[in-house]
Protein backbone atom coordinates (compact mmCIF):
# COMPACT_ATOMS: atom_id res chain seq x y z
CA UNK A 1 0.00 0.00 0.00
CA UNK A 2 2.79 2.46 0.63
CA UNK A 3 4.02 1.92 -2.43
CA UNK A 4 0.84 2.86 -4.52
CA UNK A 5 1.02 6.16 -2.46
CA UNK A 6 4.58 7.29 -3.38
CA UNK A 7 3.81 6.95 -6.77
CA UNK A 8 1.30 9.60 -6.88
CA UNK A 9 3.36 12.01 -4.56
CA UNK A 10 6.03 11.59 -7.11
CA UNK A 11 4.52 12.37 -10.16
CA UNK A 12 3.04 15.25 -8.28
CA UNK A 13 6.30 16.35 -7.28
CA UNK A 14 7.22 15.70 -10.95
CA UNK A 15 4.29 17.81 -12.60
CA UNK A 16 5.30 20.56 -9.57
CA UNK A 17 8.50 20.55 -11.26
CA UNK A 18 7.54 21.19 -14.66
CA UNK A 19 5.59 24.28 -13.81
CA UNK A 20 8.06 25.99 -11.44
CA UNK A 21 11.06 25.00 -12.95
CA UNK A 22 13.60 28.16 -13.42
CA UNK A 23 12.86 29.58 -16.70
CA UNK A 24 16.74 28.96 -17.88
CA UNK A 25 15.55 25.28 -18.24
CA UNK A 26 12.64 25.40 -20.18
CA UNK A 27 14.88 26.68 -22.73
CA UNK A 28 16.53 24.66 -25.48
CA UNK A 29 19.62 26.68 -26.45
CA UNK A 30 19.48 28.37 -29.51
CA UNK A 31 22.71 26.87 -31.02
CA UNK A 32 24.05 23.04 -30.50
CA UNK A 33 27.68 22.95 -28.77
CA UNK A 34 29.25 22.80 -32.48
CA UNK A 35 27.42 25.49 -34.14
CA UNK A 36 28.57 27.84 -30.63
CA UNK A 37 32.01 26.74 -31.51
CA UNK A 38 31.67 27.56 -35.35
CA UNK A 39 29.85 30.99 -34.17
CA UNK A 40 32.67 31.84 -31.46
CA UNK A 41 35.61 31.23 -33.68
CA UNK A 42 33.96 33.04 -36.46
CA UNK A 43 33.68 36.41 -34.01
CA UNK A 44 37.39 35.96 -32.98
CA UNK A 45 38.63 35.32 -36.42
CA UNK A 46 36.92 38.95 -37.00
CA UNK A 47 38.19 40.32 -33.49
CA UNK A 48 34.25 40.80 -33.21
CA UNK A 49 32.07 40.88 -29.81
CA UNK A 50 32.39 39.42 -27.15
CA UNK A 51 35.51 37.84 -28.02
CA UNK A 52 36.91 41.17 -28.59
CA UNK A 53 40.85 41.03 -28.22
CA UNK A 54 40.90 37.11 -27.74
CA UNK A 55 43.76 35.48 -30.42
CA UNK A 56 41.94 33.34 -32.67
CA UNK A 57 44.07 30.32 -32.57
CA UNK A 58 43.99 30.40 -28.80
CA UNK A 59 40.11 30.70 -28.92
CA UNK A 60 40.43 27.46 -31.00
CA UNK A 61 42.48 25.99 -28.27
CA UNK A 62 39.71 26.96 -25.80
CA UNK A 63 36.64 25.62 -27.97
CA UNK A 64 38.63 21.87 -28.90
CA UNK A 65 38.42 21.52 -24.80
CA UNK A 66 34.59 21.33 -24.93
CA UNK A 67 32.76 18.69 -24.88
CA UNK A 68 29.27 19.92 -23.72
CA UNK A 69 27.65 23.48 -22.90
CA UNK A 70 28.22 22.85 -18.87
CA UNK A 71 28.98 26.56 -18.06
CA UNK A 72 31.80 25.33 -15.36
CA UNK A 73 33.59 23.39 -18.52
CA UNK A 74 33.01 26.52 -20.06
CA UNK A 75 35.21 28.64 -17.55
CA UNK A 76 37.58 25.82 -17.37
CA UNK A 77 38.53 25.91 -20.73
CA UNK A 78 39.58 30.21 -21.13
CA UNK A 79 40.37 30.20 -17.61
CA UNK A 80 44.00 27.65 -18.57
CA UNK A 81 44.45 30.76 -21.17
CA UNK A 82 43.52 33.60 -18.28
CA UNK A 83 45.85 31.61 -16.19
CA UNK A 84 49.00 31.22 -18.52
CA UNK A 85 48.75 34.83 -18.41
CA UNK A 86 48.20 35.74 -15.47
CA UNK A 87 51.18 33.69 -14.63
CA UNK A 88 53.62 35.17 -16.95
CA UNK A 89 52.53 38.59 -16.36
CA UNK A 90 53.31 38.20 -12.30
CA UNK A 91 57.00 36.77 -13.69
CA UNK A 92 57.13 39.79 -15.65
CA UNK A 93 56.64 42.56 -12.52
CA UNK A 94 59.55 43.12 -11.54
CA UNK A 95 61.73 43.50 -14.97
CA UNK A 96 59.35 44.71 -17.55
CA UNK A 97 56.19 46.01 -16.32
CA UNK A 98 55.39 47.48 -19.85
CA UNK A 99 54.83 43.51 -20.61
CA UNK A 100 53.27 42.58 -17.59
CA UNK A 101 50.51 45.27 -18.19
CA UNK A 102 49.66 43.51 -21.28
CA UNK A 103 49.59 40.16 -20.14
CA UNK A 104 47.21 41.20 -17.66
CA UNK A 105 45.11 42.04 -19.68
CA UNK A 106 44.99 39.56 -21.79
CA UNK A 107 44.25 37.44 -18.50
CA UNK A 108 41.17 39.60 -17.75
CA UNK A 109 40.52 39.24 -21.32
CA UNK A 110 40.10 35.17 -21.12
CA UNK A 111 38.92 34.99 -17.56
CA UNK A 112 36.13 37.56 -18.46
CA UNK A 113 34.83 36.15 -21.28
CA UNK A 114 35.44 32.33 -19.42
CA UNK A 115 32.25 34.27 -16.79
CA UNK A 116 30.79 35.41 -19.87
CA UNK A 117 27.68 36.32 -20.44
CA UNK A 118 27.10 36.35 -16.36
CA UNK A 119 29.44 34.39 -13.51
CA UNK A 120 25.52 31.80 -12.86
CA UNK A 121 27.78 28.87 -12.14
CA UNK A 122 30.78 28.26 -9.61
CA UNK A 123 33.36 28.14 -11.80
CA UNK A 124 31.80 31.40 -13.62
CA UNK A 125 32.13 33.10 -10.68
CA UNK A 126 35.56 31.78 -9.58
CA UNK A 127 36.71 33.07 -13.30
CA UNK A 128 34.62 36.95 -12.65
CA UNK A 129 36.78 36.98 -9.48
CA UNK A 130 39.78 36.03 -11.26
CA UNK A 131 39.20 38.60 -14.12
CA UNK A 132 38.79 41.25 -11.85
CA UNK A 133 42.29 40.68 -9.84
CA UNK A 134 43.43 40.69 -13.88
CA UNK A 135 42.22 43.75 -14.65
CA UNK A 136 43.21 45.50 -10.55
CA UNK A 137 46.57 44.31 -11.60
CA UNK A 138 46.97 46.22 -14.65
CA UNK A 139 44.96 49.26 -13.71
CA UNK A 140 48.01 49.67 -11.04
CA UNK A 141 50.32 50.09 -13.71
CA UNK A 142 48.49 52.80 -15.75
CA UNK A 143 49.33 56.08 -15.74
CA UNK A 144 47.87 57.82 -13.84
CA UNK A 145 46.97 54.53 -12.11
CA UNK A 146 43.06 52.94 -12.00
CA UNK A 147 41.37 54.17 -8.78
CA UNK A 148 38.67 52.16 -7.27
CA UNK A 149 36.15 54.51 -5.84
CA UNK A 150 34.30 52.51 -2.92
CA UNK A 151 30.40 54.30 -2.37
CA UNK A 152 28.03 53.31 0.61
CA UNK A 153 24.64 52.81 -0.48
CA UNK A 154 22.03 51.35 1.24
CA UNK A 155 23.80 49.55 3.61
CA UNK A 156 25.77 48.07 0.66
CA UNK A 157 28.94 49.43 -1.61
CA UNK A 158 28.97 50.67 -5.67
CA UNK A 159 32.28 49.98 -6.67
CA UNK A 160 33.20 51.88 -9.50
CA UNK A 161 36.44 52.93 -11.54
CA UNK A 162 37.64 56.56 -12.18
CA UNK A 163 40.76 57.62 -14.08
CA UNK A 164 41.38 61.33 -14.26
CA UNK A 165 43.83 63.11 -17.00
CA UNK A 166 46.13 64.88 -15.32
CA UNK A 167 45.57 68.40 -15.05
CA UNK A 168 46.03 71.82 -13.34
CA UNK A 169 42.14 72.56 -14.16
CA UNK A 170 39.31 70.97 -13.63
CA UNK A 171 38.24 68.10 -16.28
CA UNK A 172 35.40 66.90 -17.96
CA UNK A 173 34.13 63.42 -17.44
CA UNK A 174 31.95 60.77 -18.18
CA UNK A 175 30.27 58.12 -16.48
CA UNK A 176 29.94 54.89 -18.64
CA UNK A 177 27.59 52.61 -17.54
CA UNK A 178 28.04 48.46 -18.90
CA UNK A 179 25.13 46.79 -20.03
CA UNK A 180 23.69 42.80 -19.53
CA UNK A 181 27.19 41.08 -20.05
CA UNK A 182 29.81 44.10 -20.30
CA UNK A 183 31.52 45.23 -17.29
CA UNK A 184 32.88 48.21 -15.65
CA UNK A 185 36.19 46.92 -16.72
CA UNK A 186 34.78 46.67 -20.78
CA UNK A 187 33.84 50.45 -19.78
CA UNK A 188 37.17 51.31 -18.26
CA UNK A 189 38.99 50.06 -21.59
CA UNK A 190 37.13 51.61 -23.86
CA UNK A 191 36.82 55.21 -22.12
CA UNK A 192 40.68 55.25 -20.83
CA UNK A 193 41.73 56.91 -24.23
CA UNK A 194 39.72 59.99 -23.72
CA UNK A 195 42.22 60.95 -21.06
CA UNK A 196 44.46 61.90 -24.34
CA UNK A 197 42.28 64.79 -25.05
CA UNK A 198 41.48 65.91 -21.41
CA UNK A 199 38.21 64.13 -20.99
CA UNK A 200 37.86 61.67 -17.34
CA UNK A 201 35.68 59.20 -17.18
CA UNK A 202 34.19 56.74 -14.25
CA UNK A 203 33.33 53.21 -14.86
CA UNK A 204 30.61 51.24 -13.41
CA UNK A 205 27.92 47.96 -13.58
CA UNK A 206 25.08 48.80 -14.08
CA UNK A 207 22.18 47.71 -11.83
CA UNK A 208 21.95 43.88 -11.53
CA UNK A 209 25.05 43.13 -13.14
CA UNK A 210 28.79 42.64 -11.57
CA UNK A 211 29.53 44.26 -8.25
CA UNK A 212 26.69 46.65 -8.34
CA UNK A 213 24.22 46.27 -5.12
CA UNK A 214 21.35 46.21 -6.47
CA UNK A 215 19.00 44.67 -9.10
CA UNK A 216 17.02 46.21 -12.20
CA UNK A 217 13.46 47.86 -10.82
CA UNK A 218 11.75 50.96 -11.54
CA UNK A 219 14.04 52.78 -9.30
CA UNK A 220 17.13 51.46 -9.93
CA UNK A 221 18.78 54.47 -11.29
CA UNK A 222 19.43 55.58 -7.83
CA UNK A 223 22.04 54.01 -7.62
CA UNK A 224 24.06 55.80 -10.58
CA UNK A 225 23.10 59.15 -9.58
CA UNK A 226 24.18 58.41 -5.95
CA UNK A 227 27.72 57.67 -7.95
CA UNK A 228 26.95 61.17 -9.61
CA UNK A 229 26.95 62.43 -6.31
CA UNK A 230 30.37 61.24 -5.41
CA UNK A 231 31.93 61.57 -8.93
CA UNK A 232 31.04 65.59 -8.92
CA UNK A 233 31.84 66.46 -5.37
CA UNK A 234 35.56 67.55 -6.00
CA UNK A 235 34.95 70.99 -8.28
CA UNK A 236 38.82 71.57 -7.84
CA UNK A 237 39.42 67.91 -10.66
CA UNK A 238 36.10 67.56 -12.07
CA UNK A 239 34.37 70.47 -14.42
CA UNK A 240 30.44 69.83 -13.10
CA UNK A 241 29.53 72.21 -16.09
CA UNK A 242 30.58 69.18 -18.72
CA UNK A 243 29.46 66.11 -17.37
CA UNK A 244 28.21 63.29 -20.14
CA UNK A 245 27.14 59.84 -19.75
CA UNK A 246 27.39 56.71 -22.17
CA UNK A 247 25.42 53.55 -22.03
CA UNK A 248 24.94 50.78 -24.77
CA UNK A 249 22.53 48.20 -25.38
CA UNK A 250 21.27 47.51 -21.41
CA UNK A 251 23.68 49.91 -20.47
CA UNK A 252 21.72 52.44 -22.75
CA UNK A 253 18.47 51.90 -21.16
CA UNK A 254 20.20 53.92 -17.67
CA UNK A 255 21.86 56.45 -19.59
CA UNK A 256 18.14 57.58 -21.34
CA UNK A 257 16.73 57.19 -17.72
CA UNK A 258 19.64 59.51 -16.38
CA UNK A 259 19.25 62.25 -19.74
CA UNK A 260 15.45 62.66 -17.53
CA UNK A 261 16.59 62.10 -14.13
CA UNK A 262 19.58 64.24 -13.99
CA UNK A 263 18.94 66.89 -16.80
CA UNK A 264 20.03 69.40 -14.49
CA UNK A 265 23.53 67.86 -14.10
CA UNK A 266 24.38 66.45 -17.24
CA UNK A 267 25.25 68.42 -20.41
CA UNK A 268 25.23 65.23 -22.65
CA UNK A 269 24.32 61.63 -23.05
CA UNK A 270 24.93 58.66 -25.67
CA UNK A 271 22.59 55.67 -25.84
CA UNK A 272 23.81 53.29 -28.31
CA UNK A 273 20.76 50.49 -28.90
CA UNK A 274 18.70 51.69 -26.03
CA UNK A 275 16.20 49.14 -24.94
CA UNK A 276 13.00 51.52 -23.91
CA UNK A 277 9.43 49.44 -24.43
CA UNK A 278 8.71 47.19 -26.96
CA UNK A 279 12.29 45.79 -26.28
CA UNK A 280 10.34 44.33 -23.16
CA UNK A 281 7.32 43.06 -24.64
CA UNK A 282 6.20 39.56 -24.34
CA UNK A 283 6.39 39.18 -27.71
CA UNK A 284 10.17 40.70 -28.00
CA UNK A 285 11.15 38.03 -25.35
CA UNK A 286 9.72 35.07 -27.51
CA UNK A 287 12.19 36.25 -30.54
CA UNK A 288 14.88 36.41 -27.46
CA UNK A 289 14.30 32.25 -26.93
CA UNK A 290 16.07 31.71 -30.50
CA UNK A 291 17.69 35.07 -31.13
CA UNK A 292 21.15 34.04 -32.66
CA UNK A 293 22.44 37.46 -33.05
CA UNK A 294 23.29 37.09 -29.05
CA UNK A 295 26.00 34.78 -28.70
CA UNK A 296 24.53 32.15 -26.06
CA UNK A 297 22.63 32.01 -22.92
CA UNK A 298 20.73 35.41 -23.38
CA UNK A 299 17.81 34.09 -21.20
CA UNK A 300 19.73 33.09 -18.24
CA UNK A 301 21.92 36.34 -18.61
CA UNK A 302 18.34 38.26 -18.37
CA UNK A 303 16.67 36.30 -15.80
CA UNK A 304 19.87 37.00 -12.97
CA UNK A 305 19.62 40.38 -13.16
CA UNK A 306 16.23 41.40 -11.65
CA UNK A 307 15.30 40.08 -8.19
CA UNK A 308 12.65 36.88 -7.86
CA UNK A 309 12.96 36.01 -11.07
CA UNK A 310 13.25 31.84 -11.19
CA UNK A 311 10.48 31.24 -14.34
CA UNK A 312 9.86 32.28 -17.94
CA UNK A 313 6.23 33.76 -16.58
CA UNK A 314 8.18 36.48 -14.04
CA UNK A 315 10.74 36.80 -16.28
CA UNK A 316 8.12 38.66 -18.66
CA UNK A 317 6.36 40.50 -15.47
CA UNK A 318 10.01 42.22 -14.51
CA UNK A 319 10.43 43.08 -17.85
CA UNK A 320 7.55 44.44 -18.94
CA UNK A 321 7.63 47.04 -15.50
CA UNK A 322 11.13 47.72 -17.18
CA UNK A 323 9.14 49.93 -19.95
CA UNK A 324 10.48 53.16 -19.64
CA UNK A 325 6.97 54.65 -21.57
CA UNK A 326 5.22 52.13 -18.79
CA UNK A 327 7.59 54.28 -16.42
CA UNK A 328 6.53 57.43 -17.73
CA UNK A 329 9.90 58.33 -18.37
CA UNK A 330 9.38 58.93 -22.16
CA UNK A 331 8.12 62.62 -22.88
CA UNK A 332 9.54 64.47 -20.32
CA UNK A 333 12.55 67.16 -20.94
CA UNK A 334 16.32 65.65 -21.07
CA UNK A 335 19.73 66.97 -22.12
CA UNK A 336 21.11 66.73 -25.52
CA UNK A 337 21.53 62.96 -26.95
CA UNK A 338 23.39 60.79 -29.71
CA UNK A 339 20.85 58.07 -30.35
CA UNK A 340 23.04 55.09 -32.04
CA UNK A 341 21.24 52.39 -33.55
CA UNK A 342 21.08 49.42 -36.33
CA UNK A 343 17.71 49.07 -38.53
CA UNK A 344 18.42 44.92 -38.32
CA UNK A 345 18.62 44.67 -34.59
CA UNK A 346 17.15 41.85 -33.52
CA UNK A 347 17.24 42.91 -29.67
CA UNK A 348 16.77 46.40 -29.51
CA UNK A 349 13.61 47.01 -32.38
CA UNK A 350 13.89 50.27 -34.48
CA UNK A 351 10.30 51.12 -33.11
CA UNK A 352 11.95 52.01 -29.70
CA UNK A 353 14.64 54.14 -31.31
CA UNK A 354 11.91 55.63 -33.00
CA UNK A 355 10.03 56.36 -29.77
CA UNK A 356 13.24 57.44 -28.35
CA UNK A 357 13.98 59.90 -30.93
CA UNK A 358 10.19 61.46 -31.06
CA UNK A 359 10.46 62.03 -27.46
CA UNK A 360 11.33 64.75 -24.70
CA UNK A 361 11.81 68.32 -25.31
CA UNK A 362 15.15 69.06 -27.11
CA UNK A 363 16.36 68.16 -30.71
CA UNK A 364 18.25 64.73 -30.68
CA UNK A 365 21.21 63.62 -32.63
CA UNK A 366 21.05 59.85 -34.38
CA UNK A 367 23.38 58.14 -36.18
CA UNK A 368 21.19 54.45 -37.53
CA UNK A 369 22.72 52.11 -39.33
CA UNK A 370 20.72 50.98 -42.22
CA UNK A 371 22.79 47.46 -42.66
CA UNK A 372 23.57 47.46 -38.99
CA UNK A 373 22.78 45.24 -35.74
CA UNK A 374 22.63 45.36 -32.16
CA UNK A 375 24.54 48.81 -31.60
CA UNK A 376 24.47 49.39 -35.03
CA UNK A 377 27.53 47.70 -35.52
CA UNK A 378 28.39 45.32 -38.73
CA UNK A 379 30.54 42.01 -39.22
CA UNK A 380 32.73 44.37 -41.41
CA UNK A 381 33.13 48.45 -41.77
CA UNK A 382 30.79 49.73 -38.93
CA UNK A 383 32.74 47.56 -36.16
CA UNK A 384 32.39 48.68 -32.35
CA UNK A 385 35.57 50.29 -32.52
CA UNK A 386 34.77 52.00 -35.27
CA UNK A 387 31.53 53.51 -34.14
CA UNK A 388 33.33 54.41 -30.95
CA UNK A 389 36.17 56.32 -32.72
CA UNK A 390 34.57 57.98 -35.58
CA UNK A 391 30.47 58.90 -33.78
CA UNK A 392 30.92 58.28 -29.95
CA UNK A 393 34.26 60.21 -29.39
CA UNK A 394 33.84 62.69 -31.43
CA UNK A 395 30.21 63.90 -30.54
CA UNK A 396 31.19 64.00 -26.73
CA UNK A 397 33.94 65.65 -26.98
CA UNK A 398 31.84 68.44 -29.01
CA UNK A 399 29.37 68.47 -26.67
CA UNK A 400 31.90 68.65 -23.98
CA UNK A 401 33.44 71.41 -25.32
CA UNK A 402 36.57 69.57 -25.99
CA UNK A 403 39.03 70.24 -29.00
CA UNK A 404 40.29 66.93 -30.18
CA UNK A 405 43.53 66.26 -30.24
CA UNK A 406 45.30 64.27 -32.57
CA UNK A 407 46.55 60.69 -31.09
CA UNK A 408 47.90 57.88 -32.63
CA UNK A 409 46.69 54.21 -32.35
CA UNK A 410 48.51 51.54 -30.68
Amino acid sequence: MASDGVAPLALLAALLALVIRPAEAQVPPPRSLEELKTEAQERADRNAYPLTGLKPDEVREALGRLKSLDRDEWAASWSIIGERYMTKAKAELATSPADADKDFVRAWRYYSFARWPVPNSPGKRRAYEKALDAFLAHGKLLDPPLEVLRVLFEGKEIVAYRQLPKSDKPVPLVLAISGLDSRKEDMAERFRPLLAQGVGYVAVDMPGTGEAPIKVAPGAERMLSRLLDVALENPTAVDRSRIAVYGGSFGGYWATILAVTEHTRLSAVVAQSPPVHEAFSAEMLERALTNKEYLFDYVPAAMSIYDGVGTLDQLREARLKASLQTQGIIGKPTVPMLVIAGVKDTQVPIADIDLLLHSGDLPKDAWINPSGGHMGRQAQGWTDPVIFKWVTTPWILRELKVRAQETHDD
